[in-house]
């Protein structure tokens, strides 16, 4: 169970936009005081801001490019373990780059790798410590369907790879981190077309999966606040197929 000291502050990052904004928004209404990063330049906090106005919790939005130097990336968040040391931690922060192998540009390696596992390390090396501290901590990352197996997909070849390298990062910190209270965990998203669509629209929808319709942020929402339950301390190291009865990721033509 969470100790009576630990508050309900869960981080989202990438939380203005997309997936991690309705993660925010689910959390606000489960009474978690959330704070989202956002990349500057990007999608801005204040439509997030704007739909937390009546949830009656603390909100509160950072600036963060995970893409920039390490040390200035370190530099924002120690920023915000200052301000604030979440015990729940959902790291939405994932760019995706769909391209063939032979189109990829030395720029697109360092954004798929810093993208998506440097910003896992980084974040993981920022705010563990405070988790570990209270015997008491919720990981929660974003991988890709089929990562966990290094199933190929075209065009996904270093969206994959740095994946694939994100769940065994997990999976090894949920090892290393479990009798300190901290449980760790991947979600897998799969056919959700829309990032904002509701779960009833969703179902008005055909796919090509078992369930025969696309996912929603409600779906993979729930995941998420099974995972941070305090009676999940049970569950870590797992990894998470959101998508339907999907089997793998999707074939693409670029």
């Amino acid at each position: 169970m969470r100790p009576s000291f630990i508050s309900r502050v869960a981080l989202v990052t990438g939380g203005a936009a997309g997936l991690p904004r309705g993660i925010v928004i689910a959390l606000a209404r489960d009474r978690y005081d959330v704070h989202f990063t956002f990349r500057p330049g990007g999608t801005g906090p204040e439509a997030t801001l704007s739909a937390l106005e009546t949830e009656g919790v603390t909100a509160r939005a950072h600036a963060v490019d995970f893409l920039a130097k390490p040390a200035e990336v370190s530099k924002k968040l120690d920023e915000i373990t200052r301000e604030s040391s979440p015990d729940v931690l959902v790291h939405g922060v994932g760019p995706m780059i769909v391209r063939r192998f032979e189109r990829t540009m030395p720029e697109d390696y360092d954004a798929m790798i810093d993208g998506n596992l440097r910003s896992a390390v980084q974040i993981s090396e920022a705010f563990l410590p405070g988790m570990r501290a209270r015997k008491f901590g919720r990981m929660v990352f974003f991988g890709m369907s089929g990562s966990n197996v290094t199933m190929p997909a075209r065009g996904l070849s270093l969206y994959a790879a740095a994946k694939s390298g994100l769940v065994a990062f997990a999976r090894t910190l949920a090892l290393e981190e479990g009798r300190n209270g901290v449980t760790v965990h991947v979600i897998q998203p799969g056919d959700i077309r829309d990032k904002y669509r509701s779960r009833d629209d969703a179902r008005k929808q055909p796919a090509e999966n078992a369930v025969g319709r696309p996912g929603s942020w409600e779906d993979v929402a729930d995941v998420v606040r099974f995972l941070i339950r305090e009676e999940s301390d049970y569950l870590t190291g797992t990894v998470i197929d959101v998508g339907g009865g999907l089997t793998g990721p999707y074939e693409r033509k670029n």
